[in-house]
């Protein structure tokens, strides 16, 4: 007869495998690492990692003055250098009451959605290399650089732009670069469009990226995303379309979204903008105003700035880029320079997305998350009433600054 009185029931804890992946990595394209902590296949946490190629350039920034620091910002990321130099310019013109003219506004946007279309075209050749098309990943980079021979006609380089400046641009564009650059777009759109329809019916594709990585409304809101992310799951969240910056207020757009929040549609809602800014390049090309010179001349910009603060956002690739800049007026150099890039949302509060997966799926689900890993880990905190700095981990602010 078996006692049921003596019988004890003893919890088996479950044995995980701790799987490094990053900070270098075939399958990642960033310096981030990802703690993986697996049951066999499946994941079942993942400590997300950054801060290998922090460089300081917020307070390179003060040591510089004002007008060095377009440049600097500028580099933050190679990808994104004319939304970080948009974002930083208006930040200033807002201090200095300075307004560019409408021709120089619709030079700005066409720079950004130039720059809009080669990152998500370049992420999505990125996810179709990750699930192993390197043929597709050659055809979408060949393609690719069309786009950036089109950024090197308006701006003159293809990567640092380095085209916004203080009252408008620094480079016009005449009628002969203007046509150069509408037959590049109109010859990219049937592309653009093959691609989706690959993105759509390929069978691998779909296997690897439909229902991974899902982010349902609630929690894409809950932990802040941004970007195509948080479009990609519903939220119809668009600095372009909220702020109407530059001449964003002018240039017709949708805001694309889509509700089925997994890895494919983070990567077709890319698709689709970009089919979005091919359109917006083209009305931009055919209705440019004629009002004034776009260029001004550096030399008559002011060289005092007032004391004051501006706070700017704009709709990078990945999406919310904001840039806080304050001036004492009292030196030539910014008191405070504060930046926020989207990854820093998108990445640092992902660790969720992987749980429940297979290790297979972690390049995926990163990768349909486009990060980009800059000036992301630590900051500086001072104590004024003692005195004290010290360091502090992201982790620790993420939990309220709790010690």
């Amino acid at each position: 007869m078996y006692d049921m009185s003596v019988t004890k029931i003893v919890e088996i804890p479950v044995v995980t495998t701790e799987v490094p992946i990053g900070p270098q990595h075939p399958a990642l394209h960033e310096p981030v690492m990802l703690k993986v902590y697996a049951d066999g296949e499946e994941v079942v946490r993942v400590d997300v990692n950054t801060g290998y190629n922090h460089r300081g350039i917020e307070k390179l920034c003060e040591k510089n003055t004002f007008y060095r620091d377009i440049f600097i910002v500028s580099r933050v990321c190679g990808i994104c250098n004319a939304v970080h130099a948009n974002c930083y310019v208006r930040a200033l013109e807002q201090i200095l009451d300075v307004t560019p003219n409408r021709r120089a506004k619709f030079l700005r946007v066409l720079s950004m959605e130039l720059e809009r279309i080669h990152s998500h075209m370049l992420i999505n050749a990125v996810m179709a290399e990750i699930v192993g098309f390197e043929t597709l990943f050659m055809q979408i980079m060949l393609d690719r650089e069309k786009v950036m021979k089109a950024k090197e006609i308006l701006t003159g380089n293809r990567v640092s732009a380095d085209f916004m400046i203080v009252g408008g641009v620094r480079r016009d564009i005449d009628d002969v670069k203007k046509e150069k650059i509408k037959e590049i777009l109109l010859k990219l759109k049937p592309r653009v469009e093959y691609y989706v329809k690959v993105f759509e019916e390929d069978e691998t594709i779909l296997k690897r990226l439909i229902d991974v990585g899902k982010i349902n409304y609630r929690d894409a809101t809950s932990h802040s995303f941004v970007g195509p992310p948080a479009r990609a799951s519903g939220v119809r969240i668009d600095s372009r379309a909220s702020d109407k910056y530059d001449a964003y207020d002018e240039i017709p757009f949708n805001v694309v979204t889509r509700n089925e929040g997994d890895s494919w549609a983070r990567m077709m809602v890319r698709w689709s903008e970009v089919m979005e800014s091919i359109e917006m390049g083209l009305y931009i090309l055919s209705n440019l105003p004629l009002d004034g010179n776009p260029v001004p001349d550096e030399r008559r910009l002011p060289r005092k700035f007032p004391p004051g603060e501006a706070f700017t956002r704009v709709e990078a690739q990945r999406g919310e880029l904001t840039y806080y800049v304050m001036s004492d007026g009292k030196s030539q150099n910014p008191y405070r320079v504060k930046i926020r890039t989207p990854s820093f949302n998108n990445i640092v509060n992902s660790a969720f997305m992987y749980v429940g997966y297979s290790l297979a799926d972690v390049p995926v689900i990163l990768t349909s998350l486009d990060p980009c890993i800059s000036c992301m880990e630590r900051v500086t905190v001072i104590d004024l009433e003692k005195g004290t700095r010290e360091r502090i981990p992201f982790k620790q602010l993420s939990s309220g600054g709790k010690r």
